[in-house]
């Protein structure tokens, strides 16, 4: 029972780390979308942030479903639909802690984007875990 749980503790160590540099790479994606749409093409910093947030989801998705959880589940689009539904309930998480830290507490945007993200990482990898991917 014990190496079982070992197996289990090990696998599950293993596609969070793996899940955390595919999260990393959309860490990159976010932060580059968001500042191109907020600071070159002057776009609302929330609807900036949504556009990163949505994009790095994307690429995400596709990088967690053939290297992180290794699905060969048939049924992609509601796999993508799933995925894309957690996401946004992510995104929702993030929105809310940038809008807190930003606006109630005076926190650097980018700071508090980076806050938001470590928060949603969580959840984004327990939802996956056993919804999407399960």
């Amino acid at each position: 029972m014990l190496a079982f749980v070992e197996l289990i503790t090990r696998d599950l160590i293993l596609k969070f780390l793996k899940f955390g540099l595919v999260g990393f790479s959309g860490v990159f994606v976010d932060f580059t979308t968001t500042f191109i749409f907020k600071e070159w093409f002057k776009v609302q910093r929330f609807v900036s942030n949504a556009i990163g947030f949505t994009i790095a989801a994307t690429s995400n998705y596709y990088l967690n479903r053939i290297w992180t959880f290794e699905s060969h589940n048939p049924r992609v689009m509601v796999e993508f639909g799933q995925f894309f539904l957690i996401s946004m309930i992510g995104l929702g998480i993030n929105t809310l802690i940038i809008w807190i830290l930003d606006r109630k507490f005076q926190f650097n945007f980018y700071v508090a984007k980076l806050v938001a993200i470590g928060v949603v990482t969580i959840w984004n990898f327990i939802a996956n875990s056993y919804i999407t991917f399960a």
